[in-house]
């Protein structure tokens, strides 16, 4: 977790916890099944989080990369 993710708010993107309904008892003997709608949301945050990955990758290159020369 990010310093940052904890003053800003939950994207969208991200775990719906009032759709979670994946809390296991010590009764269930099954495994969870993984359907299409599961696939597609991981395949959904998996997205989200590669595009916030390149964002974040332009941003420290902009804080640490060579400066720009000045024109003479």
């Amino acid at each position: 977790m990010l310093l940052q993710e904890m003053f800003m708010h939950q994207k969208p993107e991200y775990q719906d916890m009032s759709s979670d309904q994946t809390v296991a008892k010590p009764q269930d003997l099954r495994k969870t099944k993984l359907t299409l709608a599961h696939i597609n949301q991981l395949r959904k945050m998996n997205d989200q989080r590669t595009v916030e990955y390149m964002e974040e990758l332009q941003n420290v290159q902009v804080q640490y990369g060579q400066p720009a020369t000045p024109p003479q």
